[in-house]
């Protein structure tokens, strides 16, 4: 059976052909430069929901002898790429702009060419949610970037809608070629944000400092018997949290006690942290450093 992120990511895939269709209708539609955009925008959606759909396969694989670690890492080489696709699409975008900016035009079946793309933009919000939703509970880098940026589509779609409204109303042409550039402005933004994401993942950012204090309050409440902990180190990798520190215990204790503290440990913190990998290392009292964190 397909596990859930690669059933989401090849999700993605589909919503992103039938919204990236959608879009294009209505901009072929009313010939408007900020609906087409909106759907520049939209090829960005599939080919980065192709690209995290790889990525989450990747991921799925057991680590092996060339990666002991795990493929965890795939997920953030989805999210840059997904950022710098955005980037490519903001400057298509200006491109176009400015020559609508040369040429204005007035918008054909502006209201039919709307309603398509209203119906596009309720279809990105409601798959917008699943993702953002699925990507935090299963700890998914690629799936919760690629609802952060169906997210900013879904605001930035409304502009152009709202946008339009005012054009239809006023008569003035050129604000369509406004609304594109602002729309281009939106997504440049939301793809630097994803790749300064993507890159702290990259360079093993630590838990978050919540997520630290649960952890050391876990380590110290099944510690009975050990005398202190101290140096415990966190990184992230997708899903997996990587858990080490040392822990300090009588010196006159067998490897048999020290090894049942470790596995109680262990437990607990595999309960907090279910997708986690955890080394611990022992150290007799007369060997350690007494620093960090006191347990006992």
């Amino acid at each position: 059976m397909m596990q859930k992120p690669v059933s989401l990511a090849i999700g993605s895939v589909i919503v992103g052909i039938v919204v990236l269709a959608l879009k294009y209708w209505a901009a072929a539609m009313t010939g408007s430069v900020a609906l087409y955009s909106d759907a520049l925008e939209s090829i960005v959606n599939v080919v980065t929901a192709l690209a995290a759909l790889v990525a989450v396969r990747l991921a799925q694989k057991p680590a092996d002898a060339a990666l002991p670690y795990g493929y965890h890492k795939a997920e953030y080489f989805s999210a840059v790429i997904e950022g710098v696709f955005i980037v490519v699409a903001a400057l298509l975008i200006f491109s176009e702009a400015w020559r609508a900016f040369q040429h204005p035009a007035m918008l054909m079946a502006p209201v039919e060419g709307l309603a398509v793309n209203g119906l596009a933009s309720v279809l990105n919000a409601v798959w917008c949610f699943i993702l953002l939703r699925a990507g935090r509970t299963l700890s998914s880098p690629a799936l919760e970037a690629d609802g952060q940026h169906l997210f900013t589509d879904v605001i930035s779609s409304a502009g152009v809608i709202v946008g339009l409204i005012v054009v239809i109303v006023t008569g003035m042409v050129v604000l369509d070629a406004v609304i594109a550039v602002i729309v281009g402005l939106n997504i440049l933004w939301s793809g630097a944000r994803l790749v300064a994401r993507s890159v702290g993942g990259l360079m093993d950012v630590a838990v978050p400092k919540e997520t630290l204090e649960i952890l050391r309050e876990t380590i110290s409440a099944n510690a009975d018997g050990a005398l202190e902990a101290h140096d415990l180190r966190t990184r992230r990798a997708g899903r997996m949290a990587f858990i080490d520190f040392h822990l300090v215990v009588p010196g006159t204790m067998s490897v048999e006690a020290a090894h049942a503290i470790c596995d109680r440990i262990e437990a607990a913190l595999k309960a907090e942290t279910p997708e986690s990998l955890i080394t611990i290392h022992v150290e007799p009292e007369n060997k350690a450093k007494h620093t960090g964190v006191v347990v006992l």
